[in-house]
């Protein structure tokens, strides 16, 4: 499993990756093998100002449906085209191809409340 270190992490499984004030979301390698395989990824929230832990979206796996968590509050710019016709990118490449959403950061100071790749793997247990 790939816990990529500079990278943060939210309790809910996503991960987070920040340049300038931009920021790149998606969900962690632990989150898709625990989800299974990705059948769909809805996400309808782009331009909108969200704040941080609220829902931005979901992913559908074969069995169960889960809610997608903003890791910080911020704007989506952007959400990933490739995941509309290929939704399994999740799965194969979580960290790479398989992001969801870009945001423009409204608040920075809340990527101090993320954990780094040592107290995610700690909260799953690895």
């Amino acid at each position: 499993m790939n816990f990529p270190e500079q990278l943060k992490y939210t309790k809910e499984h996503e991960w987070i990756s920040v340049e300038g004030n931009i920021a790149t979301v998606g969900i962690t390698d632990f989150a898709q093998g625990e989800l299974g395989d990705i059948v769909f990824v809805e996400i309808e929230t782009k331009g909108q100002n969200l704040s941080k832990d609220s829902t931005f979206g979901t992913v559908e796996a074969v069995k169960t449906v889960s809610d997608l968590f903003m890791p910080v509050s911020g704007t989506i710019t952007e959400v990933n085209p490739a995941l509309e016709s290929n939704p399994e990118l999740v799965n194969q490449e979580a960290y790479q191809n398989g992001w969801m959403v870009k945001i423009e950061l409204s608040n920075p100071s809340e990527l101090d409340e993320l954990l780094d790749a040592a107290a995610y793997k700690a909260l799953i247990g690895h």
